[in-house]
């Protein structure tokens, strides 16, 4: 048999003359969606416009802090996410779907004081609130399938209390807890649904340095234990530092995303707001933005 030479200026067949050839291109299955994706958001509370074309994509397993000045639009952008405000305009997705038809599936804290001294609800109990509402500590005869659910329920809140470190103090009344407990047993609320995103307002917020970094490190440990999503509100960057992943920080209405370091920067915030911010950082690792209307103080030592 003779082998026929290729015609000049191209280049041999390479598939074989027998046999099947080869088949379509392998294509890898697509991952599941973002935990939260955002795209042109725009919002009002009455006539005043508060979110102008926000963009913001929050990755399963991520940790992310939505930043700003006081009415920036900080709280209004959680409500949006998850359904409690409808955008003006653009897309907004919460794993993949609406927000109203995956809210089962988030936990969520919102913004609050102290509890008051005389506050002697339990810390279980209060968990436990998070499952059943108020339906907790009803005491009628239950069947055998009631009495399953209800011991597979308090199975849920004692992993909960133990994920977050709050096992040793869960049965005294939260009025009693220092605010660094009190928020780990609110966490534990948030959890106890076994949700995918879980998203916090404002929870540093009237705790001391050493529990802002305490809760700061929690939520990074349940972000890469559990692969839930976590997108927390905040003033102050710093007790978060070396625990986030991705920031957000919001100015007039609009929004920019990234790492601290290319967010938290003189010519990304000078752009933002329209008018120069100078960002330093100090010898012990802290930031501090200057220029910045109602600017929140960036305090605290970097955690490694």
């Amino acid at each position: 048999m003779t082998a026929t030479a290729p015609r000049p200026g191209r280049s041999p067949d390479p598939t074989p003359a027998a046999g099947p050839g080869p088949g379509p291109p392998h294509r890898a299955a697509p991952g599941p969606p973002p935990a939260v994706r955002v795209r042109g958001v725009s919002a009002r509370l009455g006539r005043t416009p508060v979110l102008d074309r926000v963009d913001l994509t929050v990755e399963r397993g991520d940790f992310v802090a939505v930043l700003g000045p006081n009415g920036a639009g900080k709280s209004t952008l959680m409500r949006v996410i998850l359904g409690l405000l409808p955008a003006a305009t653009g897309t907004v997705e919460v794993l993949g779907r609406p927000p109203r038809h995956v809210r089962s599936r988030i936990g969520y804290l919102p913004q609050r004081h102290s509890f008051d001294a005389s506050t002697r609800v339990r810390g279980v109990d209060l968990v436990r609130l998070g499952l059943d509402g108020a339906r907790f500590g009803l005491s009628l005869p239950l069947s055998r399938q009631a009495r399953h659910q209800r011991r597979h329920a308090r199975e849920r809140v004692g992993q909960a209390i133990e994920l977050v470190g709050a096992t040793a103090y869960a049965r005294r009344p939260i009025g009693e807890l220092s605010g660094g407990e009190q928020q780990r047993l609110l966490v534990a609320q948030a959890l106890v649904q076994d949700p995918d995103l879980l998203i916090l307002d404002e929870p540093l917020d009237s705790l001391d340095l050493p529990n802002q970094a305490a809760v700061a490190a929690l939520l990074q440990r349940i972000c890469r234990e559990r692969g839930v999503a976590v997108l927390l509100v905040a003033h102050d960057v710093n007790p978060l530092l070396g625990y986030l992943d991705r920031v957000v920080y919001l100015a007039g209405g609009r929004a920019v995303e990234g790492s601290v370091e290319e967010v938290i920067t003189a010519p990304t915030l000078s752009a933002l707001f329209g008018f120069p911010i100078e960002v330093l950082r100090t010898r012990d690792g802290r930031l501090v933005v200057v220029g910045q209307p109602e600017a929140p103080h960036h305090h605290g030592p970097r955690h490694p």
